[in-house]
C-alpha cells in the first residue's frame, strides 16, 4: 500500500486525511468539496449581512468540487479517464440534484465511458457546503 498522497494544487483536508491512497492499480480519493485551494472560500455560497449562509449555486459547487477531483488525479498521477466509481453527496437533493446532474453532463458526455455513480441525499457535511465527492480510479499497473 502507498503512503498518502497529497495534492498542493487542491484544498487542504479539513481531517487529519490524505487526499489519496493507492492500492495496488486503484486509487482511492477522500471526499473532495468545492472549497478555492489559494482562498478556501466555498464557490457559490451566498452570505447575509451577519454572515450566515442563505443560499448556494450548485452549478458553481459542482464545478470546483471536479476541478479540485482533476488536481487530485493528477498528483497522483491519475488522469480524468481514469475515474470507475464516484460518490456524490448532496445536502439538498430535491433542490440540487438536477442542477448538479446538468454539470455532470459537461464532464461526461458519454455515458457509456462515465464511471459508475452513486448519489446521496444528506443532511449536512463537515462545513457549509453542499456537495461531496467520494472517488475510485483505475490506473495502469
Amino acid at each position: 500500500m502507498s503512503g498518502g498522497i497529497r495534492a498542493s494544487a487542491a484544498p487542504r483536508p479539513v481531517g487529519a486525511y490524505p487526499h489519496a491512497r493507492r492500492v495496488g492499480n486503484l486509487l482511492f480519493l477522500s471526499g473532495i468539496g468545492p472549497r478555492d485551494p489559494a482562498t478556501n472560500a466555498i464557490a457559490g455560497n451566498v452570505h447575509d449581512a451577519e454572515g450566515r449562509l442563505v443560499a448556494h449555486d450548485i452549478g458553481a459547487q459542482a464545478h470546483a468540487v471536479f476541478a479540485n477531483v482533476r488536481a487530485v488525479l493528477e498528483a497522483s498521477g491519475a488522469r480524468w479517464e481514469d475515474l470507475v466509481d464516484v460518490t456524490v453527496y448532496l445536502t439538498d437533493m430535491a433542490g440540487d440534484f438536477a442542477g448538479y446532474n446538468a454539470v455532470w453532463a459537461q464532464y461526461f458526455p458519454d455515458i457509456d465511458a462515465a464511471p459508475c455513480r452513486t448519489t446521496l441525499g444528506i443532511d449536512a457535511l463537515p462545513t457549509p457546503i453542499a456537495i461531496e465527492l467520494k472517488c475510485v480510479a483505475a490506473l495502469p499497473a
